[in-house]
């Protein structure tokens, strides 16, 4: 078993990870959903993201899980991302459950879990299908365009966008950190000198790492000051101009009535079938 997840974790590296970061903010145009108007993509997450929880239905809950992994597939979301957010269902549900069990419980405790399932499993992949067909700056355009604070969208956008950034700085520290220690001359039971070792120095990492973003900051909002930023965002005629691209088009509201008439069917058949999912 320790042999398996350790051939497992050699597959995976920080150069690896970054490139699939890089790939999801700057290639979504080339999806279905990343040619879409950013305003409908955004509108129509914050339905999928706020309706699940109002939604007790198992069989309605069903079919949006089903239409969300549709889109996930549509929106070629990094094998990564989608591995991260099993793990973290899996483990959430698994630690209520057995906290359950800790409390008298017993295998009933599933269904009402299966259905918060359900709803975090919609709400994350909307989540995921949104900000994969999205790159930062159509983001930030699509959030100021519904209303949103010039200075809040462009504060999202740039983190968004600095990411991979922030990940390479960070493999430079850990290298540098493994450069000048030493790992133990023996992994120790289910390799826990080893855990301990390299947990230690993601600690001590996190300090250069937040010092140099700081300075990186600094730098940014000096750049953007010296190019008329304040400028920019406080007059209406430049905010029209940088949003003049954007207009809805017919794959636009196809989508649009596509989405709601599959939503609007799942509620008639919830009604008929309450208990599709026992």
């Amino acid at each position: 078993m320790v042999e398996a997840v350790k051939r497992a974790l050699n597959r995976i590296s920080v150069e690896q990870i970054k490139l699939e970061l890089l790939g999801t903010a700057y290639n979504s145009s080339s999806t279905f959903l990343g040619r879409l108007d950013p305003r409908m993509l955004l509108i129509w997450y914050l339905f999928f993201a706020v309706t699940p929880w109002f939604v007790y239905n198992r069989t309605i809950l069903l079919g949006m899980f089903v239409f969300m992994v549709v889109t996930t597939v549509l929106s070629r979301v990094s094998p990564y991302i989608v591995f991260i957010l099993c793990l973290g269902l899996v483990s959430q549900i698994g630690w209520m459950f057995l906290l359950s069990l800790f409390f008298g419980g017993g295998a009933e405790s599933l269904l009402p879990m299966l259905t918060l399932t359900l709803k975090l499993s919609v709400i994350s992949l909307a989540s995921i299908t949104v900000f994969s067909s999205l790159d930062p700056e159509r983001l930030s355009d699509g959030l100021s365009a519904l209303g949103v604070p010039d200075a809040f969208a462009f504060s999202l956008s740039y983190g968004y966008r600095i990411l991979p950034t922030l990940l390479e700085e960070f493999h430079q520290i850990l290298l540098s950190f493994r450069l000048r220690g030493q790992r133990p001359l023996k992994h120790g039971f289910l390799y826990m000198r080893t855990a301990a070792y390299y947990l230690r120095i993601l600690v001590l990492v996190f300090y250069p790492l937040m010092l140099n973003t700081a300075k990186r900051s600094r730098t940014t909002v000096e750049a953007l000051e010296t190019r008329g930023y304040t400028y920019a965002v406080n007059n209406p005629q430049v905010k029209k101009l940088r949003l003049s691209y954007l207009v809805m088009q017919r794959r636009d509201w196809l989508f649009a009535a596509f989405s709601a008439v599959y939503v609007g069917l799942l509620f008639p058949l919830g009604t008929v079938f309450p208990n599709l999912i026992y």
